[in-house]
């Protein structure tokens, strides 16, 4: 990405905490931020994924602070937090990105499963954002981005943990941006099939039709790329959706529900 000229999309002087930062959509959000003027406090559950993202982050003229952490970890949580204040002097913006869950059947998902997933991907966002808020407020307001899923939306076999844990938190992005309102703004970004490398590792395993049939199944003829995401959330945060809060914008590519066409048996 380029680096944003134009004053309404500018993050000068903003820190920006990003989970799930060292790679695929996480690592693009924190280069648009990056080239953007931001500078970015980024984590990931492997520290070496983020060496690279941070040095994009400083050759863009920001400052990075790279955290290694796990965000099911609560404590963890409160640390990135304390650090961000501690060397950045507050906090601006908040991207929950890390989440996502293997979801299974309705009759093989145990309870055990689907608290996990609802921990990853409700619990462990709202937890960032509740001890972040009092530092935004410190400096006026801020603004939180959180990335589900367009599955969030659709009703396809063997994706419940998944889709349900996503629908929630696309939930709670509403119930957030009313109880934050007027100060701190809340969206959501709502990605289809992106090339990430778990998509791709996904694919390289399946047979060539599997892409094709994706394809077919979008009204762009293409899987989205990180930077698509990335430059949504970009907006989502910037001056130039300062009357924007509440809303769960999808970035698909206009996809089918059902992506990728499942054979499954009828119980």
């Amino acid at each position: 990405m380029q680096s944003t000229s134009q004053p309404q999309f500018r993050l000068d002087g903003k820190v920006a905490i990003i989970t799930g930062a060292g790679k695929g959509i996480g690592a693009a959000i924190a280069r648009a931020f990056a080239d953007a003027g931001a500078d970015c406090v980024l984590t990931a559950r492997t520290g070496s994924d983020l060496e690279a993202v941070a040095a994009a982050v400083t050759d863009a003229g920001g400052r990075a602070l790279p955290i290694a952490a796990d965000v099911n970890d609560l404590d963890a949580l409160a640390s990135i937090v304390d650090r961000t204040v501690s060397e950045f002097g507050g906090i601006d913006i908040v991207v929950n990105n890390a989440g996502g869950s293997m979801s299974r059947p309705f009759l093989d998902t145990t309870v055990a499963q689907l608290e996990k997933s609802f921990h990853f991907n409700v619990s462990a966002p709202f937890e960032l954002v509740r001890l972040a808020v009092p530092h935004m407020l410190e400096r006026g307001g801020g603004v939180v981005c959180n990335i589900g899923s367009v599955a969030g939306r659709n009703a396809v076999r063997t994706s419940l943990t998944h889709s349900l844990t996503k629908a929630a938190l696309e939930q709670l992005t509403r119930l957030m941006a009313v109880e934050l309102a007027p100060r701190i703004r809340v969206n959501g970004v709502l990605p289809g099939a992106v090339e990430t490398d778990s998509l791709r590792m996904y694919l390289s395993s399946m047979d060539p039709s599997v892409r094709e049939a994706m394809h077919a199944n979008t009204a762009m003829r293409r899987n989205g790329l990180p930077t698509d995401i990335a430059d949504a959330v970009l907006y989502l945060c910037s001056p130039a959706a300062s009357w924007v809060t509440g809303q769960n914008l999808a970035v698909d590519g206009m996809a089918n529900g059902d992506l990728i066409p499942k054979v499954t048996t009828d119980l």
